[in-house]
């Protein structure tokens, strides 16, 4: 595709500025068929007008040194009660020109008179600029805008959950429900909006893309590989795009878009793509079948999941073999301090510690419910030996203790130790991390030996064994690897590797730089650990939980319920060994998982 001089000099001056609009306004067409006006595009007699009004310019406190546009647009029948939908639009200013190739105002007018929409009240939302550098000519080459764009992470959502919300609201009180809310976006501003909805779904579940820069401007093109590997979120996508659209050093921007459906569908999200041949970065296919758009996006049609796995490979352990359908985080116990130790009993029983007064102790969870406090003992990790006795770390005390549940005697098997987890091998040795030592350390309780089996790991935290007991793995909290060791028959570790890589979270302070990966914190803050049955390792980090197949890759990532929580542990319990539990806060989650070994059927 030629590539047009005018897009040529603003990539230039873009350059220059260090981070300008990338990719910027809507090149020349490649195609005669131009923008496509229907019905919905204009003004009918009869349908109520509604009104908008400018926001006075906008000063963001997590983009400091900026300014912006932005106006509001309130529906005719719009009441101030709390039940008005909401969706926000980036590059506002081209969405709410009533002659171009949007014309939002009007088409919500149409669609909202016909009841093809809820009441909608629409933020129109320009990017930041830098009000020290020279005004720029278009607010498409606002300094500020492919920072705030195209920039992974939930710094943008933010600025628009924490400060515009609030003030748009308190004059127009729109609905608190994320179903009810929805984000939109051109080009750059198209994966803005998929990232706020990536990032935050209990605030934002609809999503309207054209043209999305799914491309390597700042990490995005990654968005295909993090969305097979992560949880289906409650997200309804819509994406459009044409095969006249850029192909240039960053990315070929219809294969990225392509790439994102195939994505989407594989997860079984609700996602309609609408691609057209010719065009090129511009409105004019997204802008002809924005009506059309809408209603799809606002329709009130229930989803239902298609899983499709014909195409993966026999030994794939993916979410599709992990997760069932139906089968969410449910709570299993409520109410708590801090817990964490999540362990399980010889029948299947779930344990854990509240670790914190006025229930400090440990409890046994029937499958049945029924709850009983076994010891009031405060542990931070604990697991049954092979003599039936509940092994676990008192860091506080700098001890290892053993304890016999049926007479509760507390037995003390290591004195002047700070542990955190354990594991207990069918030899009955014990292995705990030392975090703040950096240590893992090796106990034989039968003997009283104590020695260091590995030192020099970035906080070590979790740990766990294969199902063989021949192999141990520890999570780093200060690090972003789970190291593996073979055991020796006399406890001694070898052959480490670092085994597992956990994914990080993207730090949204960090300095996003052009053309660069996205500045990941340095930790993953690896917590505790399992296994199950089938070899998988499951970790808890502050991503979620973390899933790894035996060979050590990454099958996907389980987003914690509560998000301002901490996730501590995690076990797999239940008389069938079917039930994945984790500790995240004050509060107990579980979810039934698959366990067989078959795959399920592909369809």
């Amino acid at each position: 595709m030629p590539f047009p001089s005018r897009l040529l000099l603003r990539f230039a001056s873009a350059i220059a500025l260090g981070w300008a609009a990338l990719p910027v306004a809507p090149a020349a067409s490649t195609s005669a068929s131009g923008f496509k006006p229907t019905p919905d595009h204009e003004i009918r007699s009869g349908v109520p007008r509604g009104k908008v009004t400018p926001l006075p310019p906008w000063n963001s406190k997590l983009y400091p040194g900026t300014v912006r546009e932005g106006w509001v647009y309130v529906p005719a029948n719009y009441k101030p009660d709390g039940t008005a939908a909401l969706m926000v639009f980036q590059d506002g200013h081209d969405y709410v020109n009533e002659k171009g190739n949007w014309r939002v105002p009007i088409v919500f007018d149409n669609l909202i008179a016909r009841g093809e929409m809820p009441v909608t009240v629409a933020i129109f939302l320009n990017p930041g600029h830098d009000p020290a550098r020279p005004a720029p000519k278009t607010a498409w080459q606002a300094s500020n805008r492919s920072r705030e764009y195209n920039s992974l992470g939930d710094r943008y959502a933010r600025f628009l959950v924490e400060e515009v919300l609030p003030e748009v609201e308190k004059q127009y009180p729109v609905s608190r429900d994320p179903e009810l809310r929805a984000i939109a976006g051109a080009s750059s501003g198209g994966i803005a909006a998929f990232t706020v909805a990536w990032e935050r779904p209990d605030q934002f579940r609809k999503v309207l893309s054209t043209i999305g820069s799914f491309v390597h401007l700042a990490g995005g093109h990654d968005y295909p590989a993090l969305i097979r590997k992560t949880e289906r979120k409650p997200l309804r996508v819509y994406l459009e795009d044409s095969a006249g659209d850029l192909d240039n050093p960053y990315g070929n921007w219809p294969i990225a878009n392509q790439q994102m459906h195939a994505a989407l569908k594989y997860m079984g999200y609700d996602t309609r793509f609408d691609f057209a041949e010719g065009y090129g970065h511009n409105s004019q296919h997204g802008g002809s079948v924005f009506p059309a758009a809408l209603r799809w996006l606002w329709r009130k049609e229930k989803h239902v999941p298609t899983i499709v796995t014909r195409g993966d490979l026999g030994g794939d352990m993916t979410l599709h073999r992990l997760l069932i359908e139906g089968e969410p985080w449910q709570p299993a116990v409520e109410g708590l301090t801090f817990a964490d130790a999540a362990a399980v009993d010889a029948e299947g029983n779930f344990m854990y510690c509240d670790m914190r007064p006025p229930g400090t102790g440990i409890y046994r969870l029937a499958a049945d419910g029924t709850r009983t406090k076994v010891s009031g003992e405060s542990v931070s990790g604990m697991k049954f030996g092979p003599d039936g006795k509940l092994y676990a770390c008192q860091g506080a005390q700098r001890r290892l203790i053993a304890i016999d549940l049926a007479s509760g005697q507390v037995t003390v098997v290591a004195t002047d130790v700070q542990p955190n987890d354990l594991v207990v091998t069918q030899r009955g040795h014990v292995y705990f991390t030392e975090t703040g030592k950096k240590q893992v350390t090796f106990v034989n309780p039968a003997t009283g030996e104590k020695r260091a089996a590995d030192t020099g790991l970035a906080n070590p935290n979790g740990i766990t064994l294969s199902p063989d007991h021949g192999t141990l793995a520890v999570s780093e909290a200060g690090g972003r690897f789970v190291w593996a060791y073979r055991i020796n028959p006399d406890g001694s570790l070898d052959a480490k590797l670092p085994y597992m890589t956990m994914r990080r979270p993207i730090d949204p302070n960090g300095e996003f730089r052009f053309h660069e990966p996205p500045p990941y914190r340095p930790a993953a803050s690896g917590d505790g650990m399992t296994t199950d049955s089938l070899g998988r390792t499951f970790v808890t980090t502050a991503l979620g939980v973390q899933v790894f197949d035996p060979t050590g890759r990454l099958c996907g990532v389980l987003e914690r319920p509560q998000m301002n929580k901490p996730l501590t542990s995690c076990v797999i319990a239940g008389p069938k060994r079917d039930m994945l539990y984790i500790t995240n806060g004050d509060r107990i989650y579980r979810r039934r998982i698959q366990v067989d070994a078959t795959p399920a059927p592909a369809r």
